[in-house]
């Protein structure tokens, strides 16, 4: 579907779409739809673009190069800044991405302001501090650091035990918030400094008798269980790493472990997020007519369809609240966690909803949540279909393997 009034090249920047489909329309009014992909498994595996996906983006260029509709790449990877994503995907894709059309699953902690100047403990791998840094915070301690200031406390593995006697650092400041941007590479000194933290309020030199109450905020990223690499199998995610700390907590104190907030991926704090920079991307653009449909397009049920499905939800509850869209379609491939063979299943519906839940603890079981409006074999038929949805191909181009 698409704005009915008709816009040609003027001098306020609104250009004519030609979406380079094989229909060879061209279209000369501005959208009003967005896209939302997501990157590991839709576009590549590990380091290995996904065949086709160049060629998908092709049909979403206008005569200058630039892309004809309002697109965001959410992906619940963190352990890397947006700008080295944007470039990757630049090379990969064949067109400029820009920085603010890449959503890691960390992006949306720019809008925490409550916590940019507090003491946070902050995991995961790579530049953890830039990428801190580059989010807004502004006193980011590492476990590095906590294993620096508190020598005793990593013990697995005995060569990085202490072998002289060492002293705390009585000056360290107390850790006030943990922010848990991704999956660390030594799980098990960042289980036991981050429990160890937990434990005694924020000054790790000995667990308090009681559980400290109230809880010191958890910021998590990314609750994946499960992601797609060069491996033919799923790879443990951030989510494996969250349900080992989530079992300790509960084993030793009985109780529950609290988010502040869950992000990246089926929360709906991302998908709001991205909601916001496709808007401003229409504004920016020049298109004025409001954007009233997202297609969300992943391989993941459980946090891709899920998120998707969830957000619409929202949206439909919200119905009516000019200029926001009114809905959001999930379209599912078969290229990474989902059918990674690159096949439709005969049945999409079963191999969906009779699956294990691997959502995370927070988000319940709902199968009408994991059920894909759409199921497709890549990425090139996902675009495909939205394209024919609205209007941008001839009645003749099929779309194989559409679940519904």
């Amino acid at each position: 579907m698409r704005c009915s009034v008709l816009h040609t090249d003027s001098a306020d920047g609104i250009q004519a779409w030609n979406t380079g489909t094989v229909s060879g329309d061209i279209w000369k009014s501005p959208p009003n739809f967005g896209l939302l992909f997501d990157i590991d498994g839709v576009l590549v595996r590990g380091r290995n673009p996904i065949p086709g996906a160049a060629e998908a983006f092709g049909k979403l260029l206008d005569r200058s190069g630039q892309l004809a509709v309002p697109v965001v790449f959410v992906t619940n990877a963190g352990n890397c800044l947006r700008q080295e994503r944007a470039a990757e995907l630049s090379k990969l894709l064949g067109f400029q991405v820009s920085d603010d059309q890449v959503i890691l699953s960390h992006s949306p902690l720019r809008i925490f302001h409550q916590f940019h100047s507090k003491c946070v403990l902050v995991t995961g791998q790579g530049l953890v501090e830039e990428i801190s840094s580059d989010l807004g915070f502004k006193n980011v301690v590492t476990i590095d650091d906590l294993r620096k200031a508190y020598p005793l406390l990593d013990t697995v593995d005995e060569s990085r035990r202490p072998s002289n006697p060492v002293s705390t650092s009585l000056d360290f400041p107390a850790i006030e918030a943990i922010v848990l941007l991704g999956e660390p590479v030594r799980w098990e000194t960042s289980l036991q400094l981050i429990l160890d933290v937990l434990l005694s309020a924020g000054r790790p030199v000995e667990w308090q008798a009681r559980v400290p109450r109230p809880q010191i905020p958890i910021l998590a990223c990314n609750m994946d269980l499960l992601w797609m690499a060069e491996a033919k199998m799923p790879r443990f995610g951030h989510g494996t790493f969250l349900v080992c700390l989530e079992t300790l907590y509960h084993k030793l104190t009985g109780q529950e472990l609290r988010y502040e907030a869950l992000i990246g991926k089926p929360s709906t704090v991302t998908y709001s997020f991205a909601e916001q920079l496709l808007l401003r991307q229409a504004r920016e653009r020049g298109w004025k007519c409001p954007v009233r449909t997202l297609y969300a397009i992943g391989d993941n049920p459980m946090a891709d369809v899920y998120g998707a499905n969830l957000y619409n939800r929202y949206l439909q509850s919200r119905r009516g609240d000019s200029p926001r869209p009114q809905s959001c379609e999930s379209i599912l491939v078969c290229t990474g966690v989902y059918g990674s063979q690159g096949e439709v299943p005969t049945d999409p519906h079963e191999s969906v909803t009779q699956t294990v839940f691997h959502g995370h603890r927070d988000f319940k079981l709902d199968t009408s949540l994991v059920e894909a409006s759409h199921v497709v074999r890549d990425v090139g038929e996902a675009v495909d279909l939205v394209l024919k949805k609205e209007g941008g191909m001839a009645d003749d181009v099929t779309t194989p393997g559409v679940g519904k």
